[in-house]
């Protein structure tokens, strides 16, 4: 929304200049996004008259010309065609900075001639997006008068109007609240009612579900044609071009008073009746159940398809479409310079409705933006007045009878308020006199009681309680009276602040930042179809109004939107990615339903490597997984290894899961499905782990927060090889596990470092190499000693279903 300084002085007496008027403007809650003052830049430009123009002695189309200007006369070099003696134009002195050629001009000669100025193109001072030459001036401005104050430049405040206050988008309504901060005096002009000369030949009606008022009347006999220059320079202040007399009208009382209107011209509507209504289908003539929108050409020039859902105003007793109510008027019925008689519109459509309609259409006009946000109901009539009142002064004519259809939607009830209520909910100390002028100066209406009842105005229709008023006293008061009271001192909570969950996952997201995982913060919805490829997607999740298609059911799993990621970062050169994201998933509706996943996941990198082949990406992503789990002390020694997962997302193949017991899985990774990748369009194989928050087991609570004597051996540790036969579907894990557990107190580590299958190894089974090392605390081990542990490490891989290779 912009304003320019000049026009809020309409509305608000104020000596304040533009600077102060914006700092009370946010000091009041309007949020300002810029100021701009173009006086400021065309301040050394003035009226100068052409004297001579005499032909260039060394360029054909250039002219030497003789002005007259503030500094005198002056020669001046100039190559626009329209130069002439005797015309009244722009002069720029030397030093001046000329903003459309972003240059400062400096005395030099052009062909032999100095230049002492130039003569300036609308172009050149940014008043105007082209022209074919310097610009002609009226001959009654006197040499010297500066550009200011011909062209009405003045500041300009840009601000963001929030969707709650849709009497911010009328400078009547920012004057009313500066005017309650005490920067001036409002003024609230009254508005008299212009009597009809004649009944109104054209009647309205309404559909209550399309428009629930309509008023309107005819003004016939206007002259339309270009705007004065007053109203010309309020729109052109806030970047609207002005059209005509007419058109220009309705847009000044959209930025005036926050009240859109439309004119139609009478002589070309068809019948006497206009009609707001709902969007008609219309049988085609192909099927029995096919239909066809109506079409409507809008001012714009596009061809629209009118839904049943929409505002519809039609003429022709209702069956020719001429606009959409709120959003645009259509082309067959616009007003230009020849029209004579008017039908001048005043309504009052819904927000709701209007809002959808632009979205279907993808309008987005002034009224629609207005509309969408609820103008003032009462004003309706007022306004309509108001405009007539315009049209007759500016182009003439006279004005019939109103006529009126439909009801204006109730006013927001009385609140039951005490002034009490101001400093128990802000801590301000305002009295009550102060708090009945703020509410007053703001448009409501204040009876003094126990409580005060205070009525809400037609055009505030955001207030809904008590706590609202309080809201509006504080503001225009001001915020930065609120004492700054410190809050009391807690003692620190023992053991801090964090769950165990929120530790965890903390010390989660440290670890795989340091493993090389990059942290993603991704949506908590998606793809329904997505959805169900991991075990989720059903009905109940579905979002009821998404803020995109393709994100319109709650995510089951991390692991589709890190996919995407991923699959995005490599279609754009950046293969390999590796991710990770610690968040909710959803299984239903219920609070418990909701569950906190440690989720990552290893893209393919397809860079060539010496090796060939280098590491396996999965026994990578594995590693990864237990180092951790061992950085948030969850016992890895504990856990089972299970090959294969529940989960249809996985590889059946090349998956497996870690629990604690059957029903207690903590964790499952491994490669992704081929049909999953193949359905979110990804190549090569892509390898993740989830890890359910909620499951993992809490460390034992300790007795202080320093750490077991640090004890190590002085004595050299030493490694045995051992080769056993097992099935070829044992689990290299229970092996190893067994082996560990032969002799707790000597053996520190076990290792698979080679699997064969082959000549020598029968079929069905495989060869698998534990490293076992051995770490003596007290003395050396004799060779007698070393054996017995090799017994019992053998005994212990026997019991595990392994024998030893010979």
């Amino acid at each position: 929304m912009k304003f320019s300084l000049s026009w809020l002085k309409d509305h608000l007496d104020t000596a304040a200049d533009i600077h102060v008027v914006a700092a009370a403007m946010t000091a009041a809650g309007l949020e300002v996004e810029d100021v701009t003052d173009p006086s400021a830049k065309l301040k050394p430009f003035t009226v100068a008259k052409v004297v001579e123009a005499a032909r260039h002695p060394n360029a054909d189309k250039l002219q030497v010309l003789q002005v007259d200007t503030v500094d005198g006369r002056k020669e001046i070099v100039c190559g626009a065609p329209n130069a002439r003696a005797g015309l009244t134009t722009v002069y720029a002195p030397i030093g001046a900075y000329v903003p459309g050629l972003d240059v400062t001009l400096v005395e030099k000669p052009v062909r032999g001639v100095v230049s002492n100025g130039m003569m300036c193109s609308a172009a050149e001072l940014e008043l105007d997006s082209e022209s074919d030459g310097i610009m002609e001036l009226s001959d009654e401005l006197a040499v010297g008068t500066p550009v200011t104050e011909v062209f009405g430049v003045e500041p300009v405040i840009d601000f963001e109007v929030t969707p709650n206050r849709p009497d911010w988008l009328g400078v009547h309504g920012i004057a009313r609240d500066l005017a309650a901060t005490g920067l001036g005096a409002f003024a609230e002009k009254a508005i008299a009612p212009v009597a009809g000369a004649f009944p109104c030949p054209i009647t309205v009606k309404v559909d209550g579900d399309a428009c629930p008022l309509f008023s309107g009347r005819v003004i016939r006999g206007v002259k339309n044609g270009l705007s004065p220059k007053w109203l010309q320079d309020r729109l052109t202040s806030i970047g609207l071009k002005p059209i005509s007399a007419l058109v220009d009208i309705t847009n000044y009382m959209s930025f005036d008073r926050a009240r859109p209107l439309h004119v139609y011209d009478v002589a070309k509507l068809s019948g006497t009746v206009i009609e707001a209504r709902l969007g008609h289908d219309n049988p085609v003539a192909e099927g029995e159940h096919a239909h066809a929108h109506e079409q409507l050409i809008a001012l714009d020039g596009k061809t629209y398809s009118l839904t049943p859902d929409m505002c519809v105003i039609a003429d022709a007793n209702g069956e020719r479409p001429i606009g959409l109510g709120g959003v645009m008027g259509g082309e067959s019925t616009g007003v230009d310079f020849d029209t004579v008689d008017v039908f001048l519109e005043s309504a009052w459509f819904d927000p709701i409705r209007t809002a959808q309609t632009g979205r279907t259409t993808t309008i987005t006009s002034d009224a629609q933006y207005r509309f969408a946000r609820g103008v003032d109901p009462d004003f309706v009539v007022p306004g309509l007045e108001l405009a007539t009142q315009l049209i007759l002064d500016l182009c003439g004519g006279e004005a019939s009878e109103i006529v009126v259809a439909g009801e204006a939607p109730k006013g927001r009830p009385d609140v039951s308020f005490d002034p009490a209520y101001v400093g128990q909910l802000t801590g301000l100390v305002v009295s009550d006199d102060e708090v009945e002028r703020i509410l007053i100066a703001l448009g409501f209406g204040v009876t003094r009681g126990s409580p005060w009842t205070v009525s809400v105005p037609s055009f505030r229709r955001d207030v809904d309680g008590k706590a609202d008023l309080v809201e509006e006293v504080a503001r225009v008061y001001g915020f930065n009276h609120i004492p700054a009271t410190p809050l009391p001192v807690v003692a620190p909570k023992n053991g801090g602040v964090l769950t165990a969950p929120q530790a965890k996952a903390r010390a989660a997201r440290r670890a795989l930042a340091a493993f090389g995982y990059s942290e993603a913060v991704t949506w908590s919805f998606m793809r329904q179809d997505w959805a169900k490829l991991f075990g989720g997607g059903d009905d109940k999740l579905l979002l009821a109004n998404p803020i995109a298609s393709e994100l319109n059911c709650m995510r089951p799993s991390a692991l589709a939107n890190l996919l995407e990621a991923a699959g995005r970062n490599a279609a754009k050169g950046f293969a390999g990615s590796c991710l990770f994201e610690i968040g909710p998933v959803y299984q239903g509706l219920e609070p418990n339903d909701q569950k906190t996943v440690i989720t990552a996941l290893r893209a393919p990198d397809k860079a060539r490597h010496w090796s060939a082949t280098g590491e396996d990406a999965l026994f990578g992503l594995k590693s990864d997984l237990l180092r951790l789990l061992e950085e948030i002390n969850v016992p890895v020694a504990s856990l089972q290894l299970v090959q294969g997962s529940n989960a249809s997302h996985w590889h059946p193949g090349r998956s497996a899961r870690l629990q604690l017991g059957p029903k207690q899985v903590l964790a499952e990774f491994g490669e992704l499905h081929p049909s999953v990748l193949k359905a979110m369009d990804l190549d090569g194989a892509y390898v993740a782990f989830e890890v359910r928050l909620d499951l993992l087991p809490s460390p034992k609570a300790k007795s202080g927060k320093s750490k077991g004597a640090l004890s190590l051996s002085n004595l050299m540790p030493l490694t045995r090889d051992f080769a056993f036969l097992v099935d070829a579907n044992t689990v290299s894990g229970d092996l190893v596990k067994a082996v560990k557990g032969a002799d707790k107190a000597l053996i520190t580590d076990a290792k698979v470092f080679d699997v064969y299958r082959g000549q020598g190894v029968p079929v069905g089974q495989v060869s698998l190499a534990v490293e076992v090392t051995l770490q003596p605390t007290d003395k050396t081990l004799t060779e007698p000693e070393i054996d017995a542990v090799s017994q019992k490490i053998v005994a212990a891989a026997q019991k595990a279903g392994a024998t030893l290779r010979s």
